[in-house]
């Protein structure tokens, strides 16, 4: 696996990923769709994490312009 995402894209990632964390926390979304979207937080910083995005990859996307 190659890198395949930026810094800034991580950042981005990252916050998403932590504002969806504090507003299931605070209760402001609850239910079947909170459970989904602290799914999706988990995936994205998983592939955060790992630097690679494996729907990147499918699509040919390639936000990491510095790694060829």
């Amino acid at each position: 696996m190659k890198k395949n995402m930026s810094g800034t894209d991580r950042i981005v990632r990252i916050s998403l990923a932590l504002v969806v964390i504090i507003l299931y926390y605070l209760k402001i979304i609850d239910g079947t769709l909170g459970n989904i979207l602290i799914a999706l937080s988990a995936i994205l910083l998983f592939t955060t994490l790992i630097k690679f995005c494996p729907l990147y990859s499918v699509l040919g996307i390639k936000s990491d312009k510095n790694k060829e």
